[in-house]
């Protein structure tokens, strides 16, 4: 039963209240990965929250190392949290209730509704996947009794058909949950109206029942001269593009692997000099939207590099998170970074290190849950003894900071033992001269406290850097949502895609051939 049931009729471009009741459900997927999935539900979440409809995001299964904690201390991906955020509802495992973690090429952590529920290798998938399907599945099935509208994103490409036998993520759950399909495609890569078009044509009959419709994703230009191809398309295939998003400069989302601190240009201007801070890119990073606060600060610039001399060089350098602690810590030392990092120590020139990285700087780590590596040495430098424990800790801290409020969250198996040394504590950390280790995520969200360290560490190096009069992290993406909530209202058939959330999949959409047979 739905909790609140809005009703009003749209025409492009804006609502007026009449008697439509909406309530029902979207698959947003992609052409490929990185198509604009994540963008699209999280622009259509705002969107239709602001039309006063109870929305919620969902994702049967994603695949990243970029995660949040929930309220109610259970973990979900990255990008779910940042669209219930966007719908304006409180994140929750249903949501993502299946999240892997990779932790090499071939084997992966899996989070069921939140919690750890064990490994899967490459060659258990098979047969490991219904069980969590069927717990995807309930836990849609719950989402659609308590909301409006269930926006649900795909994983990849549905036209990975090498996938679809036990896929619950793409067609799979369009068809488990009777859900029309908007296929989104990003135009910026070349080729789009192809693989459109070739998105439905290798699809089954019975799958491509449930496509309905198209989304064209970052367009520059004059969209009038994309108006043959896309008439094209749709005679070709029978089904609408609803409409041209166009690229928003800027704009970016809390990404699930990679790394969205290139959309930032804050260095370009501050008070001060520019403070300079390199990242390692660690082979198995997590979590690394710590660093987009970074970025987004005027008068910082942010590199992420496996070059030991641009870390030696660099006014800060940090160690950020790790899927894999002990293996990233073995990958730092061949690639000569250890020695980078032990330089900088001793010339009283600032290192943090955020959960993983926190552990790397300890004295040792015993870790027989990650890796199996049993008892291997840190880099000795902060007075901090690692344990890796079958159980996850997962909360959300808080605390003050030189007077500054500071609230974080934390995923990890590893618990840190303080030993005794000169060393002060450092929010659940500690501190060491120039050398800093937190177990804490998204310490950097907290304007004041941000910008209160970046200080004590320009100053740590040499540099004259001040913060300057800006926007805070969390207002800034609250805009970045609103931005793309109005490219949704102004370049998307909205009316249109009202009437497909509401009346589900379209009956007698063609089917699609390949070639003339």
């Amino acid at each position: 039963m739905s909790l609140n049931r809005v009703e009003y009729v749209v025409t492009k471009g804006f609502c007026e209240a009449v008697p439509v009741t909406v309530q029902g459900g979207l698959l947003v997927a992609g052409t490929t990965s990185d198509a604009g999935k994540s963008t699209v539900t999280a622009g259509l979440c705002r969107w239709l929250a602001r039309q006063g409809v109870r929305v919620a995001p969902f994702k049967a299964q994603n695949m990243s190392n970029n995660s949040m904690v929930c309220p109610d201390g259970t973990e979900i991906g990255r990008a779910q949290w940042l669209q219930a955020v966007a719908a304006g509802v409180r994140p929750e495992s249903a949501m993502n209730p299946v999240l892997l973690k990779p932790g090499g090429d071939r084997r992966s952590h899996v989070v069921l509704r939140g919690r750890p529920w064990g490994e899967l290798a490459a060659g258990d998938w098979a047969g490991g996947r219904r069980e969590l399907a069927a717990a995807a599945l309930r836990a849609l099935t719950e989402l659609r009794e308590r909301f409006d509208v269930v926006l649900c994103e795909g994983a990849g490409s549905p036209a990975e058909i090498n996938l679809r036998d036990g896929d619950y993520v793409n067609m799979g759950l369009a068809r488990a949950a009777d859900l029309p399909v908007l296929v989104v495609g990003d135009i910026d890569r070349g080729g789009l109206l192809a693989a459109l078009a070739g998105t439905v044509a290798v699809l089954d009959p019975a799958d491509q029942a449930h496509v309905a419709a198209f989304l064209v994703n970052k367009f520059r230009g004059d969209a009038a001269l994309l108006e043959p191809g896309l008439r094209s398309l749709t005679e070709l295939t029978g089904r609408p593009v609803l409409g041209v998003l166009p690229w928003l400069p800027g704009a970016w989302l809390d990404s699930e692997d990679a790394l969205a601190i290139a959309g930032w240009s804050g260095h370009r201007r501050g008070a001060g000099a520019t403070l300079r801070v390199a990242a390692v890119r660690l082979p198995r990073v997590s979590n690394a939207t710590d660093l987009d606060p970074l970025a987004a600060e005027p008068g910082v610039s942010v590199t992420v590099t496996a070059d030991p001399d641009v870390v030696a060089a660099a006014d800060v350098a940090i160690l950020p998170g790790s899927r894999s602690t002990v293996e990233d810590l073995r990958w730092l030392r061949e690639r000569g970074i250890e020695r980078a990092v032990r330089d900088r120590a001793e010339r009283g020139r600032p290192v943090l290190g955020i959960c993983g990285g926190c552990q790397m700087l300890a004295e040792s780590i015993t870790d027989d849950v990650e890796s199996g590596a049993g008892t291997v040495p840190g880099l000795g430098l902060l007075p901090l003894a690692v344990r890796f424990r079958p159980d996850k800790t997962l909360t959300t801290p808080s605390t003050t900071w030189r007077g500054h409020p500071v609230r974080g969250y934390e995923i990890h198996h590893g618990r840190t033992e303080v030993r005794p040394g000169d060393a002060e504590p450092f929010l659940d950390g500690r501190r060491r001269g120039a050398v800093w280790g937190t177990m804490w995520h998204g310490i950097f969200e907290n304007d004041a406290f941000r910008r209160a360290w970046l200080a004590e560490a320009a100053a740590q190096a040499g540099v004259a850097w001040a913060a300057a009069e800006a926007p805070g992290f969390g207002e800034r993406r609250e805009a970045m949502l609103d931005r793309l909530a109005d490219a949704v209202e102004e370049h998307v058939d909205t009316a249109a895609l009202l009437d497909l959330i509401s009346g589900g999949v379209p009956a007698g959409l063609p089917r699609v051939r390949l070639g003339t047979g």
